[in-house]
């Protein structure tokens, strides 16, 4: 029982989600307003689409891959997005699934180049990166912002449904679909044991090229997805659309505890790393700490969350080897 209970406090997750804990109740302290119902919901409002990066990236990261590019492709699809509902006359329906299909397409770009000619994820991820920024700045020639979106649409990122965000629920749907095959299929395994060795998963019979693919075409489409619901809560879109939050995303999975070098995580770490990261911006603002010095404690937590779920794991490795080096002492003196 007592082995039990201290594994699971020494597992990442539970500490991680303990510093949650910590830092609601500090923020809620110092904020006047920031336990409102109203404040957990902004919250969310605002964290949605890094989360969706974040646990798309999991599976990407699993198999010790990575993807730059998706802040980027969420700029270029909301880019996308207002183009074809302004200019081109389509419906917003139309217009949302001709983003998703060019999300797909682009997630498609990043597989094909890492599976087919086996260049590297990080190298090609930059380069789309700068690809699909540059793309979504021609297109608007870095000033053109798409705007006057019916209501209807609006809804989705500014109002409630049943009471909550009306974004949440396509949040949830698809951190359960990704769950699921994390944590409860062959694909996920298979994400898994890519990550622990590439050669070996071939050797045992594993598509490894299709897999990959898999998880940066699933990427491509979930980047359009949040551009989507990005461009719903802001009730505009422009190029520099997505700013940075692929490294929110990246800095929310392995804070969440997942390998960066592939092979171990989960979705329900990212899950504790996307909100660690929310409530600490959300929480600096209601003290008023400058914006600056969220970047600044977000990379400390990261620090320190890793370092709070090694040093039991080494501490608990060198106990024995301190006890068997005083048993040979002992056993020397009395020979």
């Amino acid at each position: 029982m007592k082995q039990g209970l201290r594994t699971f406090f020494l597992r990442h997750e539970t500490i991680l989600l303990l510093i949650l804990v910590a830092e609601w109740c500090y923020f809620n302290s110092v904020g006047r307003h920031f336990g409102s119902l109203d404040n957990s919901f902004d919250i969310v409002r605002h964290s949605v689409e890094i989360g969706l990066l974040a646990v798309v990236m999991t599976p990407i990261i699993l198999t010790g891959g990575i993807d730059l590019s998706v802040g980027s492709l969420l700029g270029l699809c909301a880019i996308v997005f207002g183009k074809l509902w302004r200019d081109a006359g389509w419906s917003v329906g139309s217009a949302a699934m001709g983003t998703v299909v060019l999300g797909a397409l682009a997630g498609g770009l990043n597989a094909t180049l890492i599976t087919w000619l086996r260049l590297p994820p990080l190298i090609v991820t930059l380069g789309t990166y700068s690809l699909f920024r540059g793309v979504a700045e021609a297109v608007t020639q870095g000033v053109d912002t798409f705007t006057n979106f019916p209501a209807s649409f609006l809804f989705i990122g500014q109002e409630r449904w049943l009471g909550i965000p009306a974004q949440a629920p396509f949040f949830l749907l698809v951190a359960g679909v990704v769950w699921l095959l994390v944590h409860r299929t062959t694909w996920g395994r298979s994400w898994r044991a890519i990550g622990f060795s590439p050669e070996g998963a071939r050797y045992a019979g594993i598509p490894v090229g299709r897999r990959l693919a898999t998880v940066y075409v699933m990427a491509g489409i979930v980047a359009a997805l949040a551009a989507i619901i990005y461009t719903a809560r802001l009730g505009q879109a422009k190029a520099d659309a997505g700013s940075g939050y692929e490294l929110f995303a990246i800095t929310a999975v392995v804070l969440g505890g997942t390998s960066i070098f592939g092979g171990t995580g989960s979705v329900h770490g990212t899950l504790l790393g996307v909100a660690a990261i929310a409530v600490l911006n959300n929480g600096l603002v209601h003290a008023r700490q400058p914006r600056e010095v969220g970047g600044m404690l977000t990379g400390l937590l990261l620090i320190l969350t890793m370092a709070a779920s090694v040093l039991p794991k080494m501490l608990a490795k060198a106990r024995p080897t301190g006890h068997a080096t005083g048993r040979n002492t002992q056993s020397q003196t009395n020979a």
